[in-house]
C-alpha cells in the first residue's frame, strides 16, 4: 500500500490531543443528534406543516443533499484550510438551521432550515477524520476511527430516547430549540479546544482554483478510493434510512408498536456499534488486505434481516425487529472501513478530499432510499400520515437494488485495487488460504501456551530460571 508523504505522528497520544479530540467528537455527536432528530419527529412534521409522505421525505432528502454534494468541496477546503476553522463554521449554520426550524410553520422555510443543517454538519465529520489522521500515531488510526463513529451514536441515541420524549411532552418551537442549543455548546468547544496537531495546512494555501479539479480527479481515480466510495455507499444507508425518517413511522404506524418500544428499537444501533466498533477496528489494523470482506459481510447480514421483516406474515413481533436492529446496525461500524481505504490509498495532500469522496457514499444512497420510499408510500396510501404495513413494507424493499449496485461496484473496484497491489508485489491470497493460515497459527500459539503450562515450575527459583515467552518474537 502506498505510504503516507507526511511526517506521521509517533508515540503516546498527550493530553492536549485527548483534548481537541473530545470537543471534535463532542461536535460530531451533536451533528448526528441535528441529523437525526427529525426522524422522531416525522408524524408530528406532516401535522405541523400539512405534508404528504413525499413532502416529509422532502426534509430529509434535501438536508442529506447538501451534506453528500457539501463532502467533495469540504474536503478540498479541510486539505487548503485546515478542520479547525469549518468545524466551527459548521457547529454555528446547525445551530441557525435549527433556529429556524422551530418557529417555521410552512414547508418553505423549514426547507431552508434543513438546508442549513445539512450544510453544517457537511463540516464536521470529515474534519474530525483528518484530524485524527494529523495528531494519533497510524497504528491507532483504525481504532480511533472507529472510536469516533461509535461515539457519534450517541447522538442517535439522545435522539431517540430523550429528544423522542421531550418532542411528545412539550412544544415544537422548544424542541428545536433545544436542539440548537447544543449546537450552540459544540461551537462554543470548537472554538476553544479543537486545535493543535500538525500544522499542515499553510502549505496547501497556494492552491490555486483550476488545481482543485485535478485534486478531485486525483483521488477518484485511485481504485482505492473508489472502493472506499462503494463500502460507504452499501453499509450504513438501511440504518440511516431507519434513524433519521421512516424507521420510527414503520414501527408505530406500520407495526403498531408503541412510542417507548420504538424508541427502544433506536438504541440497539448504539449498543451494537459499543460492541462491533472495536472488533471491526481491530480486525482492519490487523488484517488490513481483508477489509472489503467486512463490508460485504455487513450488507448480506443487513439484507437478510430485511428478507426476514418483510417476508414476515402480518406484523412483526418485536424480538424479530430487533434481530433486524442488530443487523442494520453492523452498517454503521461497517462504514468506517471506507475511510480506512481513503486514508491509506491517498498521500496526506489530499486525504480530506478523498475522505469527502468517501462520505459522499453512504448519503447518496440513504437519501436515494429515503426519496424512493417516500414515492412509494404516496402512491400506494390513501390519506397523509395513513400508511399501511404493506406500504411499508413495498418501500423498504427498495433497499434491495441498493444493495445490489453497491456490491457489484464493491467487487469490480477491489479487483482493480488488488491488481494495483500486486505491481507493489502485494499479493492478496484466497479467503480460505487465509482462513487457513490464521486457524494454523491459533493452533500453534495454544500448544505453546499449553506447552510452556507444562514447563513453567510453581515458583521459580530466579528470574533466570523462568522460560522465555516464546510469543516474544511474534
Amino acid at each position: 500500500m502506498p505510504s503516507r508523504s507526511h511526517a506521521e505522528p509517533v508515540g503516546r497520544p498527550t493530553r492536549a490531543i485527548w483534548t481537541l479530540y473530545a470537543a471534535g467528537v463532542f461536535a460530531y455527536i451533536v451533528a448526528v443528534f441535528n441529523r437525526t432528530s427529525f426522524g422522531v419527529a416525522a408524524i408530528p412534521a406532516a401535522e405541523r406543516f400539512h405534508a404528504s409522505a413525499s413532502d416529509i421525505s422532502m426534509f430529509a432528502v434535501v438536508q442529506l443533499l447538501v451534506y453528500a454534494g457539501m463532502q467533495i468541496p469540504v474536503g478540498v477546503l479541510v486539505d487548503r484550510y485546515g478542520p479547525r476553522r469549518l468545524v466551527v463554521i459548521g457547529t454555528l449554520t446547525m445551530a441557525v438551521g435549527q433556529a429556524l426550524l422551530s418557529v417555521a410553520t410552512s414547508v418553505s422555510p423549514a426547507l431552508i432550515a434543513r438546508i442549513l443543517i445539512g450544510g453544517g454538519d457537511a463540516f464536521i465529520f470529515a474534519c474530525v477524520l483528518r484530524k485524527v489522521a494529523d495528531v494519533f500515531p497510524p497504528r491507532m488510526v483504525p481504532h480511533i476511527t472507529q472510536l469516533t463513529g461509535l461515539l457519534g451514536q450517541v447522538g442517535q441515541l439522545i435522539s431517540a430516547i430523550p429528544f423522542a420524549l421531550l418532542v411528545g411532552s412539550t412544544s415544537w418551537t422548544t424542541s428545536f430549540l433545544v436542539v440548537a442549543a447544543t449546537a450552540v455548546l459544540a461551537w462554543v468547544l470548537a472554538f476553544a479546544f479543537f486545535r493543535g496537531g500538525p500544522s499542515a495546512p499553510h502549505k496547501l494555501q497556494e492552491m490555486r482554483p483550476s488545481d482543485v479539479g485535478r485534486q478531485i480527479a486525483s483521488a477518484w481515480r485511485h481504485p482505492g478510493t473508489r472502493l472506499g466510495f462503494w463500502s460507504h455507499f452499501v453499509t450504513p444507508f438501511s440504518v440511516t434510512t431507519f434513524a433519521m425518517l421512516w424507521g420510527f413511522p414503520f414501527m408505530t404506524v406500520g407495526l403498531g408498536y408503541s412510542h417507548g418500544t420504538a424508541s427502544a428499537m433506536l438504541t440497539i444501533s448504539v449498543l451494537v456499534a459499543i460492541l462491533a466498533a472495536p472488533l471491526m477496528g481491530r480486525f482492519v489494523a490487523r488484517h488490513p488486505l481483508r477489509r472489503s470482506t467486512i463490508v460485504l459481510a455487513c450488507a448480506v447480514a443487513a439484507a437478510a434481516g430485511w428478507t426476514v421483516v418483510i417476508a414476515w406474515p402480518g406484523t412483526a413481533p418485536p424480538w424479530v425487529l430487533a434481530v433486524l436492529m442488530v443487523l442494520i446496525s453492523l452498517g454503521g461500524p461497517g462504514s468506517m472501513v471506507g475511510f480506512d481505504f481513503a486514508r491509506t490509498f491517498n498521500p496526506s495532500s489530499r486525504l480530506g478530499t478523498a475522505t469527502g469522496i468517501v462520505n459522499v457514499g453512504g448519503f447518496a444512497a440513504a437519501l436515494t432510499t429515503m426519496f424512493a420510499m417516500g414515492l412509494v408510500l404516496d402512491a400506494l396510501s390513501t390519506a397523509r400520515g395513513s400508511y399501511s404495513l404493506t406500504a411499508f413494507k413495498w418501500a423498504f424493499a427498495f433497499q434491495y437494488v441498493m444493495w445490489a449496485l453497491g456490491i457489484v461496484m464493491i467487487l469490480r473496484n477491489r479487483h482493480r485495487t488488488r491488481r494495483l497491489l500486486a505491481q507493489e508485489d502485494v499479493i492478496v491470497p484466497p479467503l480460505r488460504s487465509a482462513i487457513r493460515r490464521d486457524w494454523a497459527r491459533y493452533r500453534a500459539r495454544q500448544a505453546r501456551e499449553r506447552e510452556r503450562g507444562r514447563r513453567q515450575t510453581p515458583v521459580p527459583s530466579s528470574p533466570q530460571a523462568d522460560d522465555p515467552d516464546p510469543d516474544w518474537q511474534i
